[in-house]
Formats: C-alpha cells, structure tokens, sequence
C-alpha cells in the first residue's frame, strides 16, 4: 500500500507497478532494505531512479532494481 500512495505520481506509478510485480520473490534482507527506500524522500528517489543523481551506496543495488524495471515498463 504504501508504494502506491507515496506524495508524487510518479513515484506512486514506479513504486507501486515494483512492488506488485516483485516483492512476493522478495527475502526478508531485501524487504528491509525496501522498506528503508520508502523512508527516502520521494524527489530524491525519483532523481536517483531517473539518474539524475546517485543513490546512497547502500541503495543503489536496489534503486537500479526499481530504474531497469520502470525502463523495461516504458520501452
């Protein structure tokens, strides 16, 4: 629910289309670290997954996750 209502529409439609399609697969490791990204700021997020600027190390594995899933969606 919460990747669906972040603040901006983007993010929602990002977010939410992510978390339906993978976080079922998910371990518990990665669960947390999502639930770590949902804290971030929803401009920050959108910048890093429309690299235009740099996730924080200990996000970047997973925000290239949710980029190449949301560039697969747009292509």
């Amino acid at each position: 629910m919460r990747s669906w209502r972040r603040g901006i529409k983007e993010m929602d439609l990002i977010l939410g289309r992510f978390a339906d399609a993978r976080l079922a697969a998910m371990s518990g490791e990665e669960l947390d670290g999502y639930e770590a990204l949902l804290s971030e700021n929803d401009h920050d997020l959108y910048a890093w997954i429309a690299g235009r600027a740099p996730a924080p190390e200990h996000l970047a594995p997973l925000v290239g996750r949710i980029a190449e899933e949301a560039g697969a969606r747009q292509g």
